[in-house]
């Protein structure tokens, strides 16, 4: 039997997600800003929310393009806001277009939203070492700075420990476990 990190033993859902996905190293572009959306969609509320949802986001946003949802109208918004297959937040949904925006003007920038978030940590993911749940912080140093940088950019739903849950989902960070038989996996993806 693998030993894998605990919250991912609550459910199926969240069992597939920690052994295939949390904490791999992501740089496709469409994919960081998936994770963005997400995140911030679930401030407040539990990862599990947010997965159970993620292919009715999938379709109801275009597959995350980030051009389409730049331009998303307020008749378009009330559409989502009425979906009960979303979290219908108000202040959430009108983050989207904003977020979009921001983030196509980093890529614009930067020439990839990748180069821009991976230059945080010089490229690598930071290697932690954490012996138990306890241990893993909600935010840190590098969460702030990059919060601060995003709020600065014009995105929403950024704060600090989003950030940070963030950091987490999309590998810049590997907070497996030690014991987890994911830490070994995600540090051999440099």
């Amino acid at each position: 039997m693998q030993i894998r990190c605990a919250w991912a033993e609550a459910t199926p859902l969240e069992m597939l997600y920690h052994d295939q996905e949390w904490g791999c190293p992501i740089h496709d572009d469409l994919v960081l800003f998936e994770f963005l959306l997400l995140e911030g969609m679930q401030a407040g509320l539990s990862w599990r929310t947010v997965l159970q949802k993620r292919e009715n986001y999938r379709l109801a946003l275009a597959q995350f393009d980030p051009v389409k949802l730049a331009v998303l109208d307020e008749t378009q918004q009330a559409l989502l806001l009425s979906n009960t297959g979303l979290i219908r937040n108000r202040a959430k949904i009108a983050a989207i277009p904003l977020n979009a925006r921001a983030f196509l003007q980093i890529q614009a920038e930067y020439g990839q939203f990748a180069d821009y978030l991976w230059g945080f940590v010089n490229g690598q993911t930071i290697q932690n070492n954490w012996q138990q749940m306890a241990d893993i912080p909600a935010q840190t140093a590098l969460s702030d700075k990059i919060s601060k940088d995003l709020k600065k950019r014009g995105f929403k739903f950024v704060g600090s420990t989003i950030c940070y849950a963030y950091m987490q989902a999309v590998g810049l960070v590997n907070d497996h476990l030690v014991t987890c038989f994911r830490h070994a996996e995600v540090l051999s993806m440099r």
